[in-house]
């Protein structure tokens, strides 16, 4: 299996600055927004929500910004499942225009799920784990991308 897309859309003229290049904080926007259509594929859609009680939150968002993005590019979310537990999703999302290969940026983020009304984490539900379990399978013969576990840091002098 290939990796999802989870997003599609063209750079709005809000979401660009003085440069015409989209600003930093809407690289994560748009990622966030393919976090949102992810939970929608593993059945934590509105109703999902609400059967279950649980939602996603990002616990931890690395962000790679590799090649500038214009107004008005049509750009797509690929999304890939890298790893799972009981609780938590690391995944790995990466930015492109429609149809090119090569990424714009790429997220790393670790999601967990949550219990709503206590706020604590929770153990996934039984049938969104079930989806997991096979995006996962379909998941796992993807090469890891070059950008996670990736570090901030200047070199040591």
């Amino acid at each position: 299996m290939t990796r999802l897309t989870t997003y599609q859309t063209a750079v709005l003229p809000e979401w660009v600055d003085y440069n015409q290049h989209l600003r930093d904080a809407f690289y994560l926007l748009v990622f966030s927004y393919a976090t949102d259509s992810l939970m929608d594929h593993l059945g934590l859609d509105e109703a999902g929500r609400t059967r279950t009680g649980h939602t996603l939150y990002t616990l931890e968002c690395h962000l790679n910004y590799l090649n500038e993005v214009r107004l008005g590019a049509e750009v797509e979310v690929h999304t890939q499942l890298l790893a799972h537990d009981k609780k938590r999703l690391h995944v790995h999302h990466s930015l492109h225009l429609v149809g090119v290969e090569a990424a714009l940026a790429e997220s790393e983020q670790m999601l967990m799920n949550i219990d709503v009304e206590s706020g604590r984490s929770a153990i996934l539900d039984a049938q969104v784990n079930a989806r997991v379990e096979v995006l996962s399978a379909a998941h796992a013969g993807l090469s890891m991308p070059v950008y996670v576990g990736r570090v901030i840091g200047l070199p040591k002098r």
